[in-house]
């Protein structure tokens, strides 16, 4: 009979040290398993993000295209339909737009305000633009700030005659 109690003693502190150990927190194992698993998801979603941006960049850029295609083509045709026919500047919403050859010229006060884009190097839309001017066949870059704005973005050429339409360059996404 003393025995039995003994034995319930025994078993009695083995409860009270299981217990204690199943609140005492995480192993050392264990937080080494976990700052593995973490480590492992943070590696393969980090390139995904930045690639998200670069995405992001590329999007813009080809909006911004379409903008610019969309603008030079609405202000043609309304020049084309004006009576007398636009030469040096056509009111588009109110704003007046340069022209050349019945097109936006290729600087701020043409293709850029038919297109609505508010350009500079600290656009809130994240534009700027490079070269262009009044002339015919003037060439005006459209860039996208970033990470290498020269090489995320694409040119718009004014015509170099009355019977061209403007030239539009392929898109450079090599530093969104």
């Amino acid at each position: 009979m003393h025995s039995d109690f003994r034995d319930q003693d025994h078993s009695l502190g083995y409860r009270r040290a299981l217990a204690a150990r199943a609140v005492s927190g995480f192993t050392l194992i264990e937080l080494i398993v976990v700052i593995i698993v973490l480590s492992i998801l943070a590696a393969t979603a980090l390139p995904r993000f930045a690639n998200l941006q670069v995405q992001a960049r590329i999007a813009k850029l080809n909006g911004a295209l379409g903008a610019v295609k969309g603008a030079s083509a609405l202000a043609h045709a309304a020049c084309l339909a004006s009576t007398p026919q636009c030469t040096a500047t056509l009111l588009m919403e109110g704003v007046n737009v340069t022209m050349v050859h019945t097109y936006p010229t290729a600087d701020a006060a043409g293709i850029v305000t038919a297109a609505g884009l508010n350009v500079g190097p600290s656009s809130p839309d994240g534009y700027n633009t490079q070269g262009g001017g009044a002339a015919a066949g003037t060439p005006l870059t459209v860039m996208v700030l970033g990470n290498d704005p020269p090489n995320c973005s694409f040119t718009y050429t004014s015509p170099i005659a009355a019977s061209q339409a403007p030239v539009f360059g392929t898109i450079v996404t090599s530093g969104c």
